[in-house]
């Protein structure tokens, strides 16, 4: 990508201690992960978390995931217990969240886990990510890199778009490969998913045995929100538009290819359809579509996690 924009930079060895100094001065920076851009700052730093809810105009009953460069940082903070090493071996560092109960002696910012005795951590596996992480000496909190309640960024030129100049640093990272938010386990007491991700149901219960969340559940981690990822249009589930003014989300091989349709995968491939999902519904709003249409997508695997950020934006 060719940078014309003076604060999106490419990663080496002079933007990473720039990002790092910044970081440490109680600043926010916007950094790629494996799932979608973040915008990251010092989760010991009441300044950086304030500046985080500021710029997102995020509720304040909404808490922010803390990232770790592995458990062993984490152990400072969290309650770490065997059904979390279960899963951290499994699928660490990777696209999985885990709700697990806050330490008395922890330095996490009681408003970063909006006030909860408990805390959302994850160990991101995106190299930039984890290279920063390296060189600090406190976890980074970082929620995707939109204002609340939108769709997140997958690239850099997305968290542009959101915020403009108002994040002084958005480190280049490519685009995001799977480009959905991580799969949220609640490990605080008998195990739950919270909100799926490309990491599925199934494949967590292999692991640990799951079960299924009530309804009205505590706001313990981002993405439980009723209205959330939305595009800022009108979002219509399981319907095909009646005219062409209207944009149409599809999913595997159709012969009918008109200019409103937009297709997550032609190979009906629920992976590419995850990571398709944003960006496809972000264009579709440039193009001046005033109303988005979604035909049925499988709920199975990365299928649920699809349907999820779907019914969210319909609400």
């Amino acid at each position: 990508m060719k940078n014309v924009y003076s604060n999106i930079y490419s990663f080496n060895k002079k933007t990473l201690k720039k990002s790092v100094n910044s970081l440490k001065l109680g600043n926010i920076v916007s950094l790629p992960t494996e799932t979608v851009y973040g915008l990251g700052g010092n989760a010991y730093s009441k300044t950086a978390i304030k500046k985080i809810y500021k710029i997102k105009k995020r509720p304040k009953s909404n808490p922010l995931i803390i990232h770790y460069y592995s458990f062993k940082e984490a152990s400072n903070d969290v309650l770490l217990n065997k059904n979390f090493f279960k899963l951290y071996k499994k699928f660490c560092p990777g696209p999985i969240t885990f709700i697990l109960k806050k330490k008395k002696s922890s330095k996490i910012v009681s408003s970063a886990s909006a006030t909860l005795n408990t805390i959302a951590i994850r160990f991101p596996k995106h190299r930039v990510v984890r290279t920063i992480l390296k060189s600090l000496n406190f976890p980074i909190a970082m929620p995707s890199a939109n204002l609340s309640s939108g769709l997140s960024p997958v690239n850099p030129l997305d968290v542009y778009d959101e915020f403009k100049k108002k994040v002084k640093i958005i480190i280049d990272g490519g685009q995001s490969k799977i480009g959905i938010e991580s799969t949220v386990v609640d490990l605080s007491g008998k195990p739950k998913i919270l909100r799926p991700g490309i990491i599925s149901p199934n494949q967590i219960n292999k692991t640990v045995k799951i079960i299924l969340p009530k309804r009205n559940l505590k706001i313990k981690s981002p993405g439980m929100l009723k209205r959330h990822y939305s595009p800022g249009l009108p979002v219509v589930l399981n319907q095909k538009p009646s005219n062409d003014k209207h944009a149409y989300i599809i999913f595997g091989k159709i012969s009918d290819n008109r200019v409103n349709y937009f297709n997550l995968s032609k190979n009906a491939d629920l992976k590419e359809a995850a990571a398709n999902l944003y960006k496809v519904m972000r264009k579709i709003k440039k193009k001046g579509y005033k109303k988005i249409f979604v035909s049925r997508i499988p709920n199975i695997g990365p299928g649920i996690a699809i349907n999820d950020r779907l019914r969210r934006a319909s609400k």
